[in-house]
This record gives C-alpha cells, structure tokens and sequence, in this order.
C-alpha cells in the first residue's frame, strides 16, 4: 500500500473512531487558527490527495490532536515532501541528535510532549554562566524569547548533559512565565530532560518570554566550558560567562576553534545562527 493509502486509511479510521464528522473536525481546526476546506478534508481522507504544503502539514499536527492520536501518528505516513520551488529547506535533526548516546535520549522524549518543538521560532537565546572563585560550575540561566508559528504550543523542552557521570544531576528551576513539568533524571547517562509548561498556550504569531535556570549541586565540578546546541536556527544568541574569581589562562571559541582574550566575562553575540554548537572552552 502506498504512502497516500496508508494516511487516507489512518485518517478515516481515527475520524471515524473520534465520532466526528469532516464539519465538525473543519470546526475545531478552525478554533485552533487553521483553515482546512470541507474539500480539501474528503479528498486526504479518501486518498485523492494529500497534504504537501506547509500550511496543511501543520494542520495535520492538530489533526492528530484533535483526534487523540500520538504525535506523528498521521504525519510519519505522508512520507518525505515533495521538493517545491529551487531552494528547499533542509529537515531539522531529531532532539537528540547532538547528544553522546541520542538513544538515551530518545527514550527520556518518549515521555514528553515534543510536537510544539518545531512549531516555536527561536527570537532569542540569552545564556548567563556563572564560575565560582574556585573555577567549579555554579548555575547557568537561560532567558529564550519564542513565537508560535501555529496555535497550540504550550511548553519548551531543556536537555542537559554532564561530562562526568559520577557527580549529582542539576536541578532545574523556573524563573518567569513556565513552571517545571515532567522531568527525566539518567544520573548513569548523566542527563536531565525536562518541560517547562508556559503560562499560556500560545496562538500563531504570539511570543512568550520565558527563563529558567539549572543549578548544580555540591560537589561542585570544574568549570572548562560551555556549549549551546542549536537544533535550529535562531536570530540572536548572547552568551555571558562570569569568573567570578581570577579568569582562565586560556579560553577557544567552540564555533571556530579560534583563540579569545580570557576575561573575568566572555562575552559571545551571534545573530542569525546556523544549526549546530556555540559556546567556549577554556584551561586554567
């Protein structure tokens, strides 16, 4: 069976199990900002077509939550898109892609609410990292500024890794518009997964403000980086680390490998920021 058979089957089968008419499922797509013909519902559902478009693949994302399917359970049968116009955007990596085991990682995303993810531009990204007197990692705090490409987000995921496994994970703090919900603590793998539930659901072109902070517990770990993964792109990051006592002897920029001027503040603004890692390393 074919790729346009396989959704028009799924399709009818969850409508029909939902007990919705196509008006009726027209009606709560509507409510949620997104407009779907009557038309355009029967043909996906009887395999005449499919959805390609941007437009109609959101749509299907609210599909399966109006009809209380498991994210992806639509949208994995439509296949890859067809190519339109002569430049083509590239698919994003899976959350766990920069991850030292991404298997580990997968299985903590089971558990969480990941769809909104792709559907929330990332404005900006603000970190602020502080190393104590004694060169150990105290707190980072992250401010992320958010729009909605489509109704409907309502949480942002954080995952955080630690190079040595034998120290306590973290804890992870909410600090203005979210609060914490579900969490997943690997002290074996050394990595943390967490929601932070906004304060509102946010409809199309909304942006919230939101930050947390993730401290870390005694004893403290030696301080000799930072790095942000950058799963999509984002108009603007700024990383502030503090020393709060002398700075390092010497500190590399992650993106590049070049060398940076150590200071009691390293400072990194990047606009227009490309998928992969930014950050700095530095030795004492």
């Amino acid at each position: 069976m074919c790729c346009v058979d396989e959704f028009a089957v799924a399709l009818r089968t969850a409508i029909t199990n939902r007990g919705l008419g196509l008006e009726r499922l027209r009606e709560h797509l509507s409510q949620h900002g997104v407009s779907v013909s009557l038309a355009t519902l029967s043909y996906w559902q009887s395999g005449r077509s499919k959805p390609g478009r941007k437009a109609s693949l959101q749509a299907v994302v609210h599909l399966e939550h109006i009809l209380h399917l498991p994210p992806g359970h639509l949208s994995e049968l439509l296949g890859p898109p067809r190519p339109r116009g002569r430049w083509l955007r590239r698919a994003p990596a899976p959350m766990s892609a920069f991850w030292p085991d991404p298997s580990h990682v997968e299985l903590a995303l089971d558990d969480m609410e990941t769809r909104w993810d792709d559907q929330l531009v990332r404005v900006s990204q603000h970190d602020f990292v502080t190393v104590g007197a004694d060169r150990t990692e105290r707190s980072f705090r992250s401010r992320q500024v958010l729009s909605a490409s489509m109704n409907g987000p309502d949480r942002w995921v954080v995952i955080m890794h630690i190079d040595d496994h034998e120290r306590p994970l973290p804890l992870v703090n909410a600090l203005k518009h979210c609060t914490v919900g579900r969490e997943v603590r690997d002290e074996a793998q050394g990595f943390v997964v967490a929601e932070l539930l906004f304060d509102r659901v946010l409809r199309k072109g909304e942006s919230i403000v939101i930050e947390h902070e993730l401290v870390n517990q005694a004893p403290y770990p030696l301080a000799t980086n930072y790095e942000r993964k950058f799963r999509l792109p984002t108009r603007e990051y700024v990383l502030e680390v503090t020393f709060e006592g002398a700075p390092p002897s010497s500190v590399t920029q992650l993106a590049d490998g070049s060398a940076v001027a150590p200071e009691r503040t390293l400072l990194d603004v990047t606009l227009d920021v490309t998928p992969g890692v930014r950050g700095f390393e530095w030795t004492w």
